[in-house]
């Protein structure tokens, strides 16, 4: 077992997402798409290799990897073409990964129809995406406290990019915001985490409240 799934394994919140998600039909091809959206540096890779590592080693698409400098949000298309369409259709997918050090794309990457693939980073949910996606998750962390985590993270060298990062982010959700199509959206706690039901709420009729410290928590 992954050391990530063995983390996930002592986690009861992702272990009742990885039963939920099990029930959910596929929402791209054959293939069920989770996104894992939220702003820079709210904990959205972490969860993301949880979830993965408990999905027994579901595949993880950053959106990293699709982003360039040149292209912060500007990449659905390409997203859509490399990535969405050929597992619409059962295929494999080819992208190529971009280098933030170098500034260029690498060699092709290829992403097989897995059962399920987790998408992760910052415009997950956007709306040329969400017809797609079997669940969409927001990583609920004010976008203040996510950026100055992301910053320390970084470091004084990245600056710049920050400056420039937080003006892009900002524009990109005022007219394309993820979070109210969240159906559900996920706390970190001191130790683990808590999932409510987000703003699109959902069909499925929630579990019991097994876990968590409030009536809105699902798990």
């Amino acid at each position: 077992m992954l050391p990530s799934a063995l983390t996930s394994a002592r986690e009861p919140a992702i272990h009742d997402l990885v039963s939920r998600i099990r029930r959910l039909g596929p929402s791209c091809g054959p293939v069920r798409l989770v996104g894992v959206d939220g702003h820079a540096g709210s904990g959205k890779s972490t969860f993301a290799g949880l979830l993965a590592g408990a999905l027994d080693g579901a595949p993880v698409l950053r959106l990293d990897d699709i982003a360039s400098h040149e292209e912060l949000f500007g990449w659905t298309a390409r997203l859509l073409s490399e990535v969405i369409e050929p597992l619409g259709r059962g295929e494999t997918a080819h992208y190529s990964p971009y280098d933030w050090r170098t500034r260029r794309f690498g060699p092709p990457r290829l992403l097989p129809p897995a059962p399920v693939i987790v998408v992760e980073g910052v415009g997950a949910g956007r709306r040329a995406l969400r017809p797609h996606l079997a669940l969409l998750l927001w990583m609920d962390l004010p976008r203040e406290e996510s950026w100055s985590r992301g910053r320390e993270r970084d470091g004084e060298e990245q600056r710049e990019f920050w400056d420039g990062w937080v003006r892009a982010e900002s524009e990109h959700f005022a007219g394309d915001p993820s979070r109210p199509f969240a159906d559900l959206l996920v706390r970190q706690r001191q130790e683990g985490y808590k999932l409510l039901t987000g703003p699109a709420g959902t069909d499925d009729p929630p579990p019991p409240l097994t876990h968590g410290d409030d009536p809105s928590a699902m798990w």
